[in-house]
C-alpha cells in the first residue's frame, strides 16, 4: 500500500501498534500526539516505531497545527482521547474539552483538507450494559442498576426483578451512556459517522473492548485493567477488584486490534459502519486478577475483593464479532491464555509505579465509589 496516515494519539499503546502495522504495509506515517505525563511516563516515549514516523508533538484541540498535520495526508486514524470511565466522572471539563472538542477541531480541520477515509476510535462503554436476556429468553437491551448494591446481588435484574443473563452484545443494541467517558466515545463516533460522507470523505468506527498487551501505561491507574493489575502485581500488591470480581469482559490482544484498524482502513466495504472489535471470548474479572499474578510467577497475590462499585462502571459486556467478520474479514489471532506470558515478560523488564491507592481514595473522596 501507499499513501500518507496521520496517526492522531499516534504515540501512545494503540497508537504505536497501529503505527507499526501501517508501516509494515507500506504507508507512510505521521503521528500527532499531545505527550501528556499520564500517558508518556515523564513525557519520554521509548517505543522504537517512532522513530520511523513524522512525530509532531501538539494537542489535537490546536487547529493550526491539526490543520498544518494534515497537508499531504491520505487517510486519518483518530486515536487522541481522554481514556478512562472513572477519571471522567470528576475530570468532565477535561474528558469533553480532548475528546469532543478535540475531534470537532480535527473535523473543522478535514474540512478545508479532506482526506479519503477517517478511522475513529470508539469504545465498547457506549453500550452501558451488555445485552442480556430473562429466564424465558426475552431480549433485553436496557438494563440498568443502581450505582449501590443490589439487594440481590451486583447483578441487573428483569422488569419482573427475575435474573439476567448476559449474552454476546452486538452493534445494534442502543447506547446506555453510563459515564462522561463513554458520553464522548459516542460523540466522537457520530462526529465522524456524520461530518465526514457531508464532505466527502468516508467514516469508520470501531468499538474496542478491553485492550492488552505490551506497551500500556503501566503507572496510569486509569488505564486498561489488565495493566492496573501488573503494575500492583509488579510493586507485589495484590489487585485490587471492585464488587465481587464476577463481572465479566472481553478481552483483546493489541495486535488484533491494529489489524483491525488496517483492515477499516482498506476495506471498500468498512464506511459507514460501526464495528465491535474484540476477542468474542468473555472472562471474570477475577480470574484475569489471578491468571496473570500466575503468570507473573506470584499465584499468592490473589484479586483483593473490595466489594464496592464505582460510578459509571458495568456489570457485563463482551462483544458479538459477527459483523466484523462478515464485512472486514476481521478474525482475533491472539488468544487471551496464550498471550499472558508475554505481557507478563515485558512487564517484569518495566519499572511502574502503583498509584492504584491514590486513584481509588481520589474516587472515594468525591462519592464515586459505593
Amino acid at each position: 500500500m501507499s499513501g500518507r496516515v496521520l496517526v492522531t494519539g499516534g504515540a501512545g499503546f494503540i497508537g504505536c501498534h497501529v503505527a507499526r502495522a501501517l508501516l509494515q504495509r507500506g504507508y507512510a506515517v505521521r503521528v500527532l500526539d499531545s505527550l501528556i505525563d499520564q500517558v508518556h511516563t515523564r513525557g519520554a516515549v521509548r517505543d522504537g516505531v517512532l522513530n520511523h514516523v513524522e512525530l509532531i508533538r501538539a494537542d489535537v484541540r490546536d487547529l493550526d497545527r491539526i490543520s498544518a498535520a494534515l497537508d499531504g495526508v491520505d487517510n486519518v486514524i483518530h486515536l487522541a482521547a481522554e481514556v478512562g470511565v472513572g477519571q471522567s466522572m470528576y475530570a468532565i471539563d477535561r474528558y469533553v474539552s480532548v475528546n469532543d472538542h478535540g475531534t470537532a477541531v480535527l473535523f473543522q480541520a478535514l474540512i478545508d483538507r479532506p482526506v479519503a477515509r477517517v478511522v475513529v476510535a470508539s469504545s465498547m462503554s457506549v453500550y452501558g450494559e451488555g445485552l442480556y436476556r430473562t429466564s424465558t429468553g426475552a431480549r433485553v437491551d436496557d438494563a440498568v442498576r443502581p450505582a449501590h448494591r443490589l439487594a440481590s446481588g451486583w447483578d441487573p435484574v428483569g422488569p419482573d426483578g427475575g435474573a439476567l443473563t448476559p449474552v454476546p452484545t452486538p452493534e445494534w443494541k442502543p447506547p446506555n451512556l453510563a459515564s462522561v467517558y463513554a458520553l464522548t466515545k459516542y460523540v466522537q463516533e457520530r462526529l465522524t459517522l456524520t461530518v465526514a460522507p457531508a464532505y466527502g470523505m468516508q467514516g469508520v468506527a470501531l468499538r474496542l473492548f478491553n485492550v492488552y498487551g505490551p506497551g500500556q501505561a503501566l503507572s496510569n491507574p486509569y488505564t486498561g485493567v489488565l495493566a492496573i493489575f501488573a503494575s500492583r502485581l509488579q510493586n507485589r500488591e495484590r489487585p485490587l477488584v471492585f464488587e465481587d470480581g464476577a463481572q465479566r469482559r472481553d478481552f483483546i490482544h493489541v495486535e488484533d486490534i491494529a489489524r483491525a484498524f488496517i483492515l477499516a482502513l482498506e476495506h471498500p466495504d468498512a464506511p459507514g459502519h460501526v464495528f465491535n472489535i474484540a476477542s468474542g471470548q468473555d472472562v471474570s474479572i477475577a480470574e484475569v486478577g489471578a491468571a496473570l499474578a500466575d503468570a507473573m510467577g506470584v499465584p499468592h497475590l490473589t484479586p483483593e475483593v473490595m466489594g464496592k462499585a464505582r460510578v459509571g462502571d458495568i456489570r457485563h459486556c463482551f462483544a458479538d464479532i459477527q459483523l466484523a467478520r462478515e464485512v472486514l474479514g476481521f478474525e482475533p489471532r491472539r488468544s487471551f491464555e496464550d498471550s499472558l506470558g508475554e505481557l507478563a515478560e515485558w512487564v517484569r523488564q518495566q519499572q511502574a509505579e502503583d498509584r492504584v491507592q491514590d486513584a481509588r481514595r481520589e474516587l472515594e473522596r468525591r462519592g464515586l465509589v459505593a
